[in-house]
């Protein structure tokens, strides 16, 4: 009963996807496209040589920044490239985890603009973008992964519905199970 309330679906987040899926390369192109702008950001930032807790009105692409900042994008940006070169569930998971630090970063943000603890020089323009970082790392990391109308083809789906994946290849008959790139 415990173990039906812990994993409801029969999968969890990390279920293995063969590294040659055609998913691996949305999640990589989620995660190189979004590490590069951080990069790109990061090292704008400190090129400015902006003090490393300057609250001022010092902008890198539209956004404020300060060093902590430009360190925390490089950091942040570097760690994708990581999940880009990696792939698969992995680049994935990082994807849909990090989208979640993003949103959550930029509540806690917004709720820290005007006042003394706006250590990473926050506007309301960098909150909006974390927001929409976030959504766009976790579209991403959920792409083919989550859904009501996932094929019966799609690796999650049979990682989901072993019985019922069982009973359509034995349908099928012998060979291998199909593998299409669709939602």
């Amino acid at each position: 009963m415990l173990r039906r309330v812990l994993r409801p679906v029969n999968a969890r987040l990390d279920e293995h996807l063969p590294a040659d899926h055609r998913l691996s390369q949305v999640y990589r192109a989620g995660a190189g496209l979004t590490g590069l702008l951080l990069v790109a950001f990061g090292i704008l930032g400190l090129i400015d040589r902006i003090g490393f807790f300057d609250t001022g009105g010092d902008r890198v692409l539209a956004l404020n920044t300060n060093g902590a900042l430009s360190v925390l994008s490089l950091c942040i940006g570097v760690l994708l490239f990581v999940g880009m070169v990696i792939g698969g569930s992995f680049a994935s998971t990082l994807n849909i985890v990090l989208g979640l630090l993003f949103i959550a970063s930029g509540f806690v943000n917004l709720a820290l603009l005007d006042t003394g603890l706006n250590f990473l020089a926050f506007r309301i323009q960098n909150v909006l973008f974390s927001f929409v970082v976030g959504v766009m790392l976790m579209w991403f990391g959920m792409y083919g992964r989550v859904g009501s109308a996932l094929p019966h083809d799609n690796p999650y789906w049979r990682a989901r519905h072993p019985e019922q994946a069982a009973r359509e290849q034995r349908s099928r008959g012998p060979g291998p199970a199909p593998r299409a790139m669709t939602r």
